[in-house]
């Protein structure tokens, strides 16, 4: 038997339309998770390298019949997505068919309390993705307050940014997500029953930061480039605007598009050859993936084609 994932993945199958899989390809799921896109990846008979920094992923993943089969199907990578180049050459590989990437914090983080990620049950202010490294209590136990108020406003666009790092450098020291909430919500005034929590922006920002996750997502499309063949196919689900904003103009820019320029600006120069083209438009989920899932609300999906032409760069580890 085949082991199912417990959480099915937003978008899926619009994520597995964009990558057509064919038996025999090789493709990266560069966030493993619980494994859905990975599923139908391996029915449809790809072969997948998957990536995951969460260590409780990986063992999960690693129960899989797949990872047994000799040769392996599944290939399972405990690695930051941004590190696939160099993965793959240790495991032998220096280009592949596709790519995909679901951006951000797991159902399966969200619903573990002991994780930190959200405040709809009281937990350890941790949010780290591969459980190592500094806290997010570590991060607002010790930083400036200039240094969270820009933390806040820039990856949670918490226009009151300055009002919730005072708060929060007064109520020093947090340990849990309930303090943290508690502290957000009277800074900037809870009203029950409103249709999003005010804390909500600070935990997005607090988290991003914690993990790095835009230099992540950077680095991360930069390494796609770099793997896929002509014809790959590259697929991305965003679930915020700054995410978003990073894919789609990575796609402006590797397909050689220039935004409209006015007359009275000077000619520019001639676009780069494109790296990518079949741009999709940004897709969402239907109503119905709504009524079944209310967490893909937010989700878009931007999706390419990688052309022949080399990639621009190499950056990517």
């Amino acid at each position: 038997m085949s082991a199912p994932a417990p959480h099915i993945p937003v978008l899926l199958d619009e994520v597995i339309a964009a990558l057509a899989p064919r038996p025999g390809a090789v493709i990266v799921d560069a966030t493993f998770g619980a494994g859905g896109y990975t599923r139908r990846l391996l029915d449809a008979g790809a072969m997948v390298h998957a990536f995951d920094r969460d260590p409780d992923a990986i063992a999960a993943g690693s129960k899989w019949p797949e990872v047994q089969e000799q040769p392996p199907r599944l290939v399972l990578h405990p690695r930051r997505f941004s590190e696939m180049v160099a993965a793959l050459a240790d495991a032998g590989v220096a280009a592949v068919d596709g790519v995909v990437m679901d951006i951000g914090v797991s159902s399966m983080q969200l619903d573990q309390p002991q994780r930190g990620f959200a405040f709809a049950s009281d937990g350890p202010l941790d949010m780290r993705m591969a459980q190592d490294g500094p806290s997010a209590a570590d991060f607002l136990n010790t930083a400036a307050e200039a240094e969270i108020a820009d933390v806040l406003f820039q990856y949670g666009e918490e226009r009151q940014s300055r009002r919730v790092a005072r708060a929060i450098v007064a109520a020093r020291p947090l340990s849990t997500t309930g303090q943290l909430a508690g502290v957000v919500r009277k800074a900037l005034g809870h009203r029950p029953g409103a249709p999003k929590d005010p804390a909500t922006r600070s935990f997005q920002a607090i988290r991003i930061h914690v993990n790095a996750e835009l230099d992540e997502l950077d680095a991360a499309l930069n390494a796609a480039e770099s793997l896929l063949k002509a014809g790959g196919k590259l697929a991305v689900v965003s679930f915020h605007s700054l995410e978003d904003r990073i894919v789609k103009q990575f796609l402006r820019d590797a397909s050689g598009a220039l935004a409209s320029a006015s007359r009275h600006m000077p000619v520019m120069a001639a676009p780069e050859a494109p790296v990518f083209a079949q741009l999709s438009k940004a897709i969402r989920p239907s109503d119905a993936e709504l009524v079944r899932n209310p967490r893909a609300r937010s989700a878009t999906l931007r999706a390419a084609t990688r052309t022949e032409v080399a990639p621009r760069t190499r950056r990517a580890a």
